[in-house]
């Protein structure tokens, strides 16, 4: 009873504007960062939210920096459109204040141009625990579970631009 109680109440939160970011390196290999609040396989693709009066591209390219430690690349897409994804219940209350439901996302494909030394997940508010370089495959084969159908999307809107050997 409460848990029905507590999903109805998650259906009419509104969603977190945010931005995702698919960071590839010169093999095409897809940026994936496992998270410290996570109890299980958690990794996934950075992503954050956008500022009041910040443009998309801005969040993306300050999100990068904040969460992987690096400013160093270059946006060679952008989503044709606003993706969104749901929390599962039990963890509306747990994030962003249990004001929203999930996040609608802008997602941005982002070139990676430093070196891997460049890169440090231990940043002032760190997200990430560790990190890697992942083909498509594995990037769904270890992601977060309720983030599937949407890095599925992704994936596929961006895949003339990711062809790996996987």
């Amino acid at each position: 009873m409460i848990q029905k109680k507590v999903e109805a109440l998650a259906l009419k939160l509104p969603f977190r504007p945010g931005v995702g970011m698919m960071i590839i390196n010169k093999n095409n290999r897809i940026f994936v960062g496992k998270r410290i609040d996570s109890k299980t396989n958690g990794w996934q693709m950075p992503q954050g939210g956008i500022n009041l009066g910040e443009t998309p591209s801005a969040a993306a390219l300050r999100e990068m920096a904040e969460e992987i430690g690096s400013n160093q690349g270059k946006i060679i897409a952008e989503s044709k459109k606003w993706y969104s994804y749901r929390l599962p219940p039990f963890l509306v209350h747990k994030l962003w204040g249990g004001k929203y439901c999930g996040q609608r996302q802008k997602w941005f494909l982002i070139r990676f141009t430093g070196e891997d030394s460049d890169i440090n997940v231990k940043t002032k508010h760190p997200e990430f625990d560790s990190w890697q370089w992942v083909g498509v495959n594995e990037l769904l084969e270890n992601i977060i579970p309720f983030k599937y159908k949407l890095y599925s999307k992704i994936i596929a809107e961006f895949k003339e631009f990711i062809k790996s050997e996987d």
